[in-house]
């Protein structure tokens, strides 16, 4: 069975890549005008821009709905007003004015079997706890899924240090089992280009600059500071301000030389995307969309037991029957 799925947030569009294999994208959506132009690029067409003035309505049906939304906290303002004037107010209320906001009110209009959220890992202690708090809430009593959520590192599949929270929402009550991850993966080294030019190598000034900022706060006692990549193991997780510097992942190379910055396509590759992936942005919004993208292998590991879950159509109850009937027959 093909799948329609919409794909809000979009980004460069990591998350469709994992899910192609099972459908058809019917809806995307992303503000960022240069991240538009690298997935009207890969994917055919322009995302709608900002999700705020999309109706729900409006939007095509689907089956499964994907987001890697920002996150911002939520504010309690206007529920105690809707107290004092009698009016029912319901937790989708606090999430007025957030991102999240937007796609809860699409799934409440279009009832998708299933979705994925994607969010750092810190969604879970955001605003002391009390942002996840309501998403869960607004999805499981308020919209009705059953919601599973782990954090998985993707550097047993991708050579980084990439730690995500993914949220899986399913209309009915289906077994899901979150996919394993290797604990190790392949080296830095796989993923490097040959022969790259020097402009990615770091001038002098911002070297000496780098390692002075570095001495000056290890004489504080704390971390901050580049990073130098060991190419056998995996890299610092790679950050939407990576161009700025690169100071996080730094690539070393023979002595004598200054370290250098990863290639966009060596980004690329380190968020597991295709090589047929077009870049087709300045280097700079290169760096900006894939520190903002998700690991590829990751999302596609997630797609393929979400499908499996929906196919296979075993509920909970289903199997808390199986149990009690076992154990009935001892």
């Amino acid at each position: 069975m093909l799948y329609r799925f919409i794909d809000l947030f979009a980004g460069i569009g990591g998350i469709r890549t994992a899910f192609e294999p099972y459908g058809q994208c019917v809806f995307s959506c992303e503000w960022d005008i240069k991240a538009q132009e690298t997935y009207e690029a890969n994917f055919g067409e322009k995302p709608v821009g900002d999700i705020r003035t999309v109706k729900e309505k409006d939007v095509p049906d689907h089956d499964i709905l994907l987001a890697g939304f920002p996150c911002q906290p939520f504010s309690i303002a206007g529920i105690s007003k809707k107290k004092s004037l009698g009016r029912e107010h319901g937790f989708l209320d606090e999430t007025q004015g957030t991102l999240f906001f937007d796609i809860a009110r699409i799934i409440k209009e279009k009832q998708p079997q299933a979705f994925l959220l994607e969010n750092v890992k810190n969604l879970r202690s955001h605003d002391k706890g009390k942002t996840f708090k309501v998403i869960k809430k607004v999805l499981e009593e308020e919209l009705g899924y059953t919601v599973y959520s782990t954090v998985l590192n993707a550097k047993g599949l991708v050579p980084q240090n990439r730690e995500r929270i993914y949220i899986v929402g399913f209309k009915k009550q289906l077994v899901f089992e979150y996919p394993e991850i290797p604990e190790n993966g392949p080296p830095l080294r796989t993923i490097l280009e040959e022969n790259v030019d020097s402009k990615y190598t770091l001038s002098n000034k911002l070297w000496n600059y780098l390692q002075a900022y570095k001495e000056k706060h290890l004489k504080k006692g704390n971390g901050f500071g580049y990073g130098l990549a060991d190419l056998n193991s995996y890299s610092r997780t790679l950050s939407a301000r990576y161009y700025k510097d690169g100071s996080e992942i730094l690539i070393p190379q023979e002595k004598g030389k200054n370290p250098r910055r990863l290639t966009p396509r060596e980004c690329a590759r380190l968020q597991g995307f295709p090589e047929e992936f077009k870049i087709v942005v300045s280097n700079t919004a290169a760096y900006k969309q894939f520190g903002n993208s998700v690991a590829v292998p990751v999302v596609s590991l997630i797609a393929e037991k979400m499908i499996q879950a929906i196919e296979r159509d075993v509920t909970i109850s289903d199997v808390v029957e199986e149990e009690r009937t076992k154990y009935a027959t001892r």
